[in-house]
């Protein structure tokens, strides 16, 4: 017996009803993207190992693939592994996000490009990630991003279409969470935790959803920090929410220009479910202001995320440039949403006799196409009846047949 022919862990192959089903909600997406103004652009799959790897992408780095460099065979890469040096010889790398790609597009084309940039771009990424349920070695990004523009409007622009291409494909029930680094910042201050060791304390901070409170306070215990108050602390805050900055004294360690621009998306943006959650980290590394992230009840992890990454570009330009971005967890959300039907225009088979002269078959053809929005040519079999369940349950919504002089007979939905 042959052994099973599947694509490498992690990837997967997409039939033509889950293709269609993917592309429909991705059209979607972007059709709301280019109404809020967002101008698509393309940048390659494959960036330079060193660019891929400056420090901008946190873990992901980490889990990077790395193509290596041409002409090296298996005995280099043998005895390069050997000596702990095989990354040398890699000089290109699969994106493993498209925040980066677009820094550096910015950075090459800033010239041909508006003051204020808004990016949408689309497509797969890669990760070498340990492959379960929901989560891929390859997958699709949807981003969106505002580049020049340092104030509040930057964020509600980019909450606002977001929410709404959301909306527009089913997605209901989902809330915004914010917060800002700045304010996670006056956080670890308050608690005597250095900055230079913030970023480790983040990441144990990130974990109160999985571990609560006491789980927290216990890590950050075992790191070594000073523990005194901060269950307090927590539990005080993450009870606050909007209270939090709504007070007529907010917390001395509150950073001030944060809170304002925080306050200032909640009042610009009613249409969305907005909530401030001071504890809110997000993994990137390379985030200086707002961070936010979409949740659902339907969904244990964020459906879509962002925030303001003010010094990315400034690494590949030498001048810095206020920049924010929102991506769609395009996987997430398919996971959430009940199975598309066919697309909004008739998707019509054509069912022929296999002795009819093929140009009165292709005739039948163009003269469906005049009504139809997509036509597909059947040759008759001898089970009709599972030929056409079959094509109901890939997106085909009507079936005629075409007669013995090429006329289209009366349309019959499928299903």
């Amino acid at each position: 017996m042959a052994a099973p022919i599947n694509p490498p862990r992690g990837m997967r192959d997409f039939l033509p009803a889950d293709k269609a089903r993917r592309e429909r909600v991705l059209a979607v997406i972007k059709r709301v993207y280019a109404q809020h103004g967002f101008d698509e652009i393309e940048t390659p799959v494959v960036e330079d190992f060193d660019r891929l790897h400056a420090g901008l992408g946190g873990d992901n780095e980490k889990l990077s693939f790395s193509i290596l460099k041409r002409g090296i065979d298996g005995d280099d890469l043998r005895a390069a592994t050997e000596a702990g040096d095989a990354l040398q010889l890699a000089d290109l790398g699969l994106r493993y996000d498209l925040t980066v790609p677009l820094a550096r597009f910015y950075a090459s084309h800033r010239a041909e490009l508006p003051s204020v940039f808004r990016s949408l771009q689309t497509g797969p990424v890669w990760r070498a990630e340990r492959p379960q349920k929901g989560r891929y070695r390859q997958f699709v990004q949807c981003d969106i991003d505002i580049l020049g523009d340092a104030s509040p409007l930057a964020e509600i622009e980019l909450i606002t279409a977001t929410t709404a291409a959301l909306a527009a494909v089913g997605i209901e029930g989902a809330s915004v969470r914010v917060n800002d680094r700045r304010i996670l910042a006056g956080l670890l201050a308050s608690w005597g935790i250095s900055q230079h060791l913030g970023e480790r304390a983040l990441i144990t901070i990130d974990k109160l959803d999985k571990v609560g409170v006491d789980g927290v306070v216990a890590e950050l215990g075992e790191l070594g920090f000073e523990t005194a108050g901060i269950a307090d602390s927590l539990n005080e805050i993450t009870s606050a929410g909007w209270e939090l900055l709504d007070g007529d004294m907010p917390p001395a360690w509150l950073d001030r220009d944060a809170y304002r621009h925080l306050l200032a998306l909640r009042d610009a943006v009613p249409s969305a479910e907005m909530v401030f959650d001071p504890t809110l980290v997000r993994g990137m590394g390379y985030y200086t202001g707002t961070i936010f992230e979409v949740a659902h009840p339907g969904s244990g992890s964020s459906v879509a995320g962002g925030g303001r990454y003010d010094g990315m570009i400034g690494r590949f330009l030498g001048q810095d440039v206020p920049a924010v971005g929102f991506s769609i967890g395009f996987e997430r959300i398919l996971e959430l949403l009940p199975d598309a039907g066919a697309d909004a225009e008739d998707a019509l088979v054509l069912v022929y006799d296999a002795d009819l002269d093929p140009a009165l078959v292709v005739r039948a053809k163009s003269q469906a196409l005049e009504t139809a929005g997509r036509v597909r040519l059947e040759r008759r079999p001898r089970n009709l009846g599972k030929l056409l369940d079959t094509l109901a349950a890939d997106g085909w919504t009507h079936f005629a047949t075409v007669s013995a002089d090429g006329t289209v007979g009366q349309a019959k939905q499928l299903g």
